[in-house]
C-alpha cells in the first residue's frame, strides 16, 4: 500500500485506536491466566465471549501458536461433537463493541460509513466459514465468509462492508455493534451473505460446522475493525494501555491482598473501599469474591475473624470507585459493639460487561 493510500485509509482517525476491537492480539487473559476453559455463555479471553448452544462442547485456552509478529492466540478445540444441529442452535465467539467507540461510524444513517474486518486464522478444517456483524438489538446483520484454504495454517482474512442505513446503532454505553465469528449454525441463523438484513443471522447454509468433528481446532488472532475499504497493518497499543481498555469491562484483583476496611456494628458485615484502576463502563459493576480471608480489627488488642458464608454486594460508589460488602454471612464477631476498622485479606473480580 502507498503512503498516500495509507493516509486515505486513516483519514481522521485518531492514532491509537484505529482498530474498535480490544484485546485483538490475545494477550489478556485476566479470568483465566492461560489455563483452558469449558463455558456455554461467558467471556473467555478479555472481550471475548463464547456462546454454545448445541448438543455438543467446546474448549477454549489463550495459546502461543501464532503466525509470525504475535505472541497469543485464542484456541478453540470441539471436545463433544453435533455433527447435526437443529434449527435454533448455534455456536460463536464475539466481541461486543462499546456503542460509545462506534460513534463516527453513523450507522443508521446516510452518512453510514464502511469498516473493514481482518484477522488470521487457522483451522483444522477447511472450507468456507461464516460470521456477522449485528447491532445491539440483534435485529440487523450482515453475514460475511472467509474461506480456509489449508489445514492447520495461519491465513489473514480481510472482510469490507459498506456500514448499515438503517436499522438502530447504538452510540452510549450499550452495545453499539456485536462482532462474530460463527463456529456452526443451525438453520434459524443462515442467511444471505454479503447483505444487510432483518434478524440475527450469524452465517450462510453449507458454512463449516466446526462442532461436527470431535478434535477440531480453530484459532485467531490479529483481530481489527477499522475505518475504510482496505485492511491496515495491525495496530499495537502498549500493553498497559490494551490492559486499561479490558478493565474498563472487567477488573480481577491480581491476588488476596490487605486493605482498609470495617465491620459495619449493626450486622457484623465487612466491608472495603475499592478504587478502580479505571473508570468502568457503568456504575454499578456486579462484584464476586474470588477469596475472603481474615479480617484484623482492634479489639482492646488485636483480633482476627474469618467471614464465611454470605453474598457480595456493591454499596454506592461511582464508576471509579465502590464499597465492596459481604452480606449475611453464617457467622459474627458477636456480642455488641460499635463499628470496627481493620484489615480485610479478601481478593475479588468486578465486572462490567456488555
Amino acid at each position: 500500500m502507498t503512503q498516500a493510500a495509507v493516509l486515505a485509509q486513516l483519514g481522521n482517525t485518531p492514532l491509537g485506536m484505529r482498530n474498535r476491537i480490544i484485546n485483538g492480539a490475545m494477550e489478556i487473559d485476566q479470568r483465566n491466566a492461560g489455563s483452558a476453559a469449558t463455558v456455554t455463555n461467558d467471556y473467555v479471553l478479555d472481550r471475548f465471549k463464547i456462546f454454545e448452544q448445541t448438543d455438543g462442547a467446546i474448549s477454549t485456552q489463550q495459546v502461543t501458536t501464532v503466525p509470525a509478529g504475535f505472541k497469543n492466540s485464542m484456541k478453540i478445540t470441539v471436545t463433544t461433537a453435533d455433527s447435526s444441529l437443529a434449527a435454533n442452535q448455534l455456536t460463536s465467539i464475539f466481541q461486543p463493541i462499546e456503542g460509545l467507540n462506534c460513534t463516527d461510524l453513523s450507522w443508521g444513517t446516510s452518512d453510514a460509513k464502511t469498516v473493514t474486518l481482518s484477522f488470521w486464522v487457522r483451522s483444522s478444517l477447511t472450507g468456507t466459514f461464516g460470521g456477522c456483524l449485528v447491532n445491539g438489538a440483534v435485529d440487523r446483520s450482515y453475514v460475511f465468509q472467509y474461506t480456509v484454504n489449508s489445514a492447520d495454517t495461519w491465513e489473514q482474512k480481510s472482510i469490507t462492508v459498506a456500514g448499515d442505513t438503517s436499522g438502530t446503532w447504538l452510540t452510549t454505553n450499550g452495545v453499539g455493534v456485536y462482532v462474530l465469528w460463527s463456529l456452526g449454525d443451525g438453520t434459524d441463523y443462515q442467511g444471505t451473505a454479503n447483505a444487510w438484513q432483518a434478524g440475527s443471522k450469524r452465517s450462510a447454509s453449507g458454512n463449516v460446522n466446526l462442532l461436527g468433528t470431535n478434535g477440531a481446532t480453530w484459532y485467531i488472532t490479529g483481530v481489527q475493525l477499522e475505518v475504510g475499504s482496505v485492511a491496515t497493518e495491525f495496530e499495537r497499543r502498549p500493553y498497559g494501555l490494551e490492559l486499561s481498555l479490558c478493565q474498563r469491562y472487567y477488573w480481577q484483583d491480581a491476588g488476596a491482598i490487605m486493605r482498609p476496611g470495617i465491620i459495619d456494628g449493626g450486622g457484623d458485615f465487612p466491608s472495603a473501599f475499592v478504587n478502580y484502576p479505571v473508570p468502568m463502563r457503568t456504575t454499578s459493576p456486579t462484584a464476586t469474591f474470588l477469596y475472603t480471608g481474615l479480617f484484623y480489627y482492634n479489639n482492646g488488642g488485636e483480633t482476627s475473624w474469618t467471614p464465611s458464608g454470605g453474598t457480595t454486594a456493591l454499596v454506592g460508589g461511582l464508576p471509579h470507585y465502590s464499597i465492596i460488602r459481604k452480606n449475611s454471612i453464617s457467622n459474627s464477631v458477636g456480642g455488641s459493639h460499635s463499628q470496627k476498622c481493620g484489615q480485610w485479606q479478601t481478593q475479588f473480580s468486578v465486572n462490567a460487561e456488555l
